[in-house]
Parts: structure tokens; sequence; C-alpha cells
């Protein structure tokens, strides 16, 4: 199996949770070949984030990945709540690719969760609509055209990929189907979107993290919550009406001065959470 492959179709969950304090205690939550470790931080540097200790939890690993959204979001929260509770400052959230949505189900859904910064590492934020080798690998007899057959329906929704699908000239199956996104994104029905858009909005700051050489993430400005529209030219963050009717709290972030958004050339998709100038230039300074 290609990097690519095994690291998107394992989602690739990286959730770092940093405690507001003077010496912090670190803690990543990632899925590494069945072990649970304690170890120091290859991915912060010791100079600006000294005694960071680093807690690595495997959980959907690899085709587990492909479980539903919800179910990954209950799994995640129920390994990270206890390490919030023990943070009695508050924590920072680094979440990777599908990771990010993962972590949004997570802010959406607990109510009295502590964190400060939700930093959103190339994320497919508004969906994601593209022939990604890794779509050939999930759906080899399939193309981005024609994958709304299967993934709009009851057994897709059973598959992460398709809780996020967002195919452009399908609007209204999506709308209707789409049982994590939409939901997440408060575009359809929700009893609990106020609840929901609260709770998302006790973050104080949203970090938005992508670029054009992905690879992945299509578009990769849905990393930014921008996204394509009927004829598949990409509309921007704040065109987008999930934005403008501030359906789950963009736009309140926006206003506040609590959204930032970083784009990175030259950066492929299994290269973000490893990559030491993202890291330098787009990380660090929101982990104090």
């Amino acid at each position: 199996m290609k990097e690519e492959h095994k690291n998107i179709a394992s989602g690739n969950v990286r959730i770092l949770l940093y405690s507001q304090a003077a010496v912090g205690q670190g803690f990543k939550i990632e899925k590494i070949n069945q072990k649970t470790k304690t170890e120091t931080s290859a991915g912060t540097d010791s100079t600006t984030h000294p005694g960071t200790n680093v807690t690595v939890i495997d959980l959907f690993d690899h085709s587990e990945s492909l479980q539903p959204m919800w179910k990954q979001v209950e799994g995640f929260k129920d390994a990270i709540y206890p390490i919030m509770q023990n943070a009695a400052k508050g924590v920072h959230l680094i979440c990777y690719s599908q990771g990010g949505l993962v972590c949004r189900g997570i802010l959406s859904t607990l109510p009295d969760h502590n964190v400060d910064t939700f930093i959103s590492l190339s994320s497919p934020q508004a969906g994601q609509y593209g022939d990604t080798d890794y779509l050939k690998w999930v759906f080899p007899t399939l193309v981005k055209t024609n994958l709304f057959h299967f993934c709009y329906t009851h057994v897709g929704q059973g598959l992460s990929i398709c809780n996020y699908w967002n195919d452009p000239h399908h609007q209204d199956m999506y709308l209707n189907s789409s049982d994590f996104l939409a939901v997440l994104n408060n575009e359809r029905e929700n009893p609990d979107a106020t609840v929901w858009k609260n709770n998302f909005l006790r973050i104080k700051k949203l970090v938005l993290i992508g670029g054009p050489d992905d690879g992945v993430i299509t578009p990769w400005q849905s990393s930014h919550f921008a996204f394509y529209n009927e004829n598949e030219t990409v509309v921007e963050m704040r065109d987008q009406m999930v934005y403008l009717k501030d359906t789950f709290g963009l736009k309140t972030l926006d206003a506040r001065g609590d959204l930032v958004t970083y784009e990175m050339s030259g950066v492929q998709h299994t290269k973000w959470h490893s990559n030491q100038t993202v890291y330098t230039e787009c990380i660090a300074r929101w982990l104090t």
C-alpha cells in the first residue's frame, strides 16, 4: 500500500492537546501500530515547549478509519475528555486531515470542553470532491462524478469518506443524505443546532492551514472552508452560505478576530504534520 493510501485510509487522526501552563503537559492522540505509549513530542520544538509529554492513543487504525465519522467522534471524545478535565487552564487542539472533522464533531457536541485554540491542519472542512489516488483505492470502480450514487445512500453513509463527500452537482442529495458534514454544518435540520454552535464558539481561536500542493484534499481550499460551486469554481469561505448564515459560528469567529488562515505551498498531504516550516510559521505561536 502506498504511503498516501496508508496515511489517508487510516484517517491519520493526529490530535495534540497542550495544557495552558508554564511547562505544559501535551497529549498527542494518533494511530500507531496498535500501541499506546508516552513519549517526548517529535512534532514540537523543545526550545519553545520544554518538558511536553505526549500520550499516543491508537483508535480507528488503517481501514478502521472508514468507520462512520460520528463513531470516531465518540471514540476520540471518550479518550480526550479525561485529559481535558485534568487541564485546569485549558488545552489547544491540533487536528490533521480527517482528524480535523473529528475534532469539529467533538467541539460541537462537548458542552464543557476547554479548548483554547483549534488548529485544523489540511482538513477537508468544507467537504471532499475529487478523483484522487485515495478515492481510487477505496472505490476502484467509481469516480467523483458517479460516487454520489453510492455515498448518498444509507449504506454509503456507513463509510467516513461518504460522510463528508460534498458533490457540488447534487446538493439536494447531499443535504438530504449527509449524516455528518451537513449536520455538523447545520445545513440539515438539527434540533441541537443552537447548542452545537454555542459549544463550538467556546474556542478562542480557529487556525486553518492548507495549501495548493496538498494533492489529496480537493479542492485544497476546503481546508479554509472554501468549496466548489456547480461549475466547479472555488467559492471562497466568506461567500459560502454556511459563513453568510453563520450556521455553526464561522462568521462569529471571524467577526471576533479569532479566525486565522495560512496558505503554504510545496507541502504534500502526508508531510504536513512533519514539516518544520509549517510548525514554525503556522503553529508554534498559537501554543502559548
